[in-house]
């Protein structure tokens, strides 16, 4: 049986006499250049970098060392609700105060606002036909944030609307 009879034909091959394309030799400067832009353009992006992880470090270092500070100030908040904040004592805490709130660190929670899971702990529970949404209505200690991350969220008794 030959090749014809089952239906299989012979390849054809056929030559290339063109000669290849002209392969031309990158310009030296235009690579030098390109690669220039490219490594200026990665250290911008490394710099930036930098400072945005150097910026945050020092954000979180503030924030830690803020954070150790809330008992010291739940302290002066409750001696200044039972009348001992005076003299020298009041003196410290004013500066203290003000000192913290020049940092950033901001002071939250008010009674009859709606409850909050992001930003309040349920700490007591109750019911009342008096509102109509679960709002915080005592607030046992106040939450404390700096530049939007919540340090501490205010811990309060809730109140929720009377089920019938």
């Amino acid at each position: 049986m030959s090749s014809e009879e089952i239906g299989l034909e012979e390849p054809i091959i056929e030559s290339v006499s063109e000669p290849a394309p002209d392969l031309q030799e990158p310009d030296p400067v235009a690579t030098l250049t390109n690669d220039l832009q490219r490594l200026q353009a990665e250290y911008a992006n490394y710099r930036k970098r930098i400072e945005r992880d150097r910026l945050l470090a020092h954000e979180m270092a503030i924030a830690a060392l803020l954070s150790e500070l809330l008992a010291l100030l739940d302290d002066i908040d409750r001696a200044e609700q039972h009348g001992e904040l005076t003299g020298g004592f009041k003196a410290v805490a004013d500066q203290l105060n003000a000192i913290t709130t020049r940092i950033g660190l901001e002071k939250f929670g008010s009674e009859g606002v709606a409850f909050d899971p992001q930003i309040h702990e349920a700490l007591m529970h109750e019911s009342s036909a008096d509102v109509t949404v679960a709002t915080a209505t005592k607030i046992l200690q106040s939450g404390y944030k700096y530049k939007e991350r919540i340090l501490r969220p205010a811990r309060v008794s809730v109140t929720d609307p009377a089920t019938e």
